[in-house]
């Protein structure tokens, strides 16, 4: 199954368009993701990321309230950190 995860932009990272990407923190873990369908979108604001690709934002309050969602669904730590740049099974 595939879920869009929120996480945090930690920084920008330069790279030339249509490859924009981030760096972004899934409960503790960080990684590069692409945030060219989120242009607007700074360190500091939440993303809800599918597949390695940030697909909208979202505030910390409702990026909160889905990561508590999926912990009660009982998904593992390790399934809330999505693939890197839409590695894996994702």
């Amino acid at each position: 199954m595939c879920l869009a995860v929120p996480g945090k932009i930690v920084s920008l990272l330069p790279a030339e368009a249509p490859f924009a990407t981030a760096l972004v923190e899934f409960d503790g873990v960080r990684r590069e993701v692409n945030v060219a369908c989120v242009p607007e979108a700074r360190p500091g604001q939440y993303v809800m990321v599918h597949a390695g690709i940030a697909i909208s934002r979202v505030d910390a309050d409702e990026a909160a309230r889905v990561l508590e969602t999926l912990r009660e669904l009982g998904l593992e730590e390790g399934e809330l950190s999505p693939s890197p740049l839409g590695r894996g099974s994702g």
